[in-house]
C-alpha cells in the first residue's frame, strides 16, 4: 500500500503476518521482554521490515530502539517511519539527504470503537465535513482516516520539532477522489530550509481492509525552500 504512496527514493516494506524470527538485537528483546506476545511480535516484525528497507537503501544493520516519546531512533544518515495493526506492519525509510521527513500510519477501515473518540480526535469541522465525505466515498471510514492522517503528521511533525502535537493542533482536509489530504497546523511549525511550514500534505488509499495514509517531506539541497512548497504547506511527493 504505502510503495504507491510514497516517492520511490523511499524504501517501503510491509507484511501481512508475522515474521517467526525476526533477528532482534539483545537490547531491543529486553525493552519488550515483559511485554505480552502480540506486542513482542508486533515489535519484531516491524523492525524487520525497517532493517529489510534499511538494507535496501545499503544502511547498517543496527538496533532500532524507541527513543523519545517513542519514536524510532534510526541510525545516522537515515530517516524513516514505522506502522503497525492488526495483520499488518510496515516501514519506510530514505535517506536524510533526500528526504526531510516520513509519516506512515495503518489502522482498519471501521469505525471508531468508541462514538465518543471522534470528539476527542476531529476538531468541529473536520467532524462537520464527514457527512460530505461518506456520501462521496461510503467505502471508506473517513473517521479512521482523519485519525490515521494526525498520526501521520505526527511521525513527521516530531523528528523535526521534539514537541508534542495535540490531535487539536491540525485540521485534516481530505480530498475523497484524489486520495490526497492537507494537514493544516493550528500551531506554529517547523522551520525547513528556510521556510516555516504551515501544513503538510499526502496521500491515503484504502485496500485490503485497511486505511493508510502517507506523508513525505522531500528534500532538494539545491533548493533554498522546500521543493513544491506553496505557501509555506509542501505538496504531496509524487510517487
Amino acid at each position: 500500500m504505502f510503495r504507491d504512496l510514497l516517492p520511490e527514493r523511499v524504501a517501503v516494506v510491509e507484511t501481512a503476518g508475522d515474521v517467526a524470527e525476526p533477528g532482534l538485537f539483545p537490547e531491543e528483546a529486553e525493552r519488550v521482554a515483559a511485554a505480552v506476545d502480540e506486542r513482542r511480535r508486533e515489535f519484531g516484525t516491524v523492525r524487520y521490515c525497517a532493517r529489510a528497507a534499511l538494507a535496501g537503501l545499503g544502511g547498517p544493520r543496527v538496533p532500532l530502539l524507541p527513543g523519545e516519546r517513542g519514536a524510532p531512533q534510526w541510525p545516522e544518515g537515515f530517516i524513516g517511519a514505522m506502522t503497525h495493526c492488526l495483520g499488518y506492519r510496515a516501514a519506510a525509510v530514505a535517506r536524510a539527504t533526500e528526504m526531510t521527513g516520513i509519516g506512515i500510519d495503518a489502522e482498519p477501515n471501521e469505525p471508531l470503537r468508541d462514538p465518543g473518540v471522534l470528539k476527542l480526535i476531529a476538531l468541529p469541522e473536520e467532524r462537520a465535513a464527514l457527512p460530505g465525505l461518506v456520501a462521496r466515498r461510503p467505502d471508506v471510514s473517513w473517521e479512521r482516516l482523519i485519525f490515521s492522517a494526525k498520526e501521520s503528521v505526527y511521525k513527521v511533525w516530531f523528528p523535526l520539532t521534539h514537541k508534542w502535537l495535540d490531535f487539536e493542533e491540525a485540521v485534516i482536509e481530505p480530498d475523497p477522489d484524489a486520495g490526497t489530504f492537507t494537514a493544516r497546523l493550528l500551531v506554529p511549525g517547523p522551520v525547513v530550509a528556510g521556510t516555516r511550514l504551515t501544513g503538510f500534505a499526502g496521500r491515503w488509499a484504502v485496500r485490503d481492509g485497511l486505511v493508510g495514509t502517507a506523508i513525505g517531506l522531500t528534500r532538494d539541497p539545491a533548493a533554498a525552500p522546500p521543493p513544491e512548497a506553496q505557501d509555506g504547506v509542501p505538496q504531496p511527493a509524487q510517487p
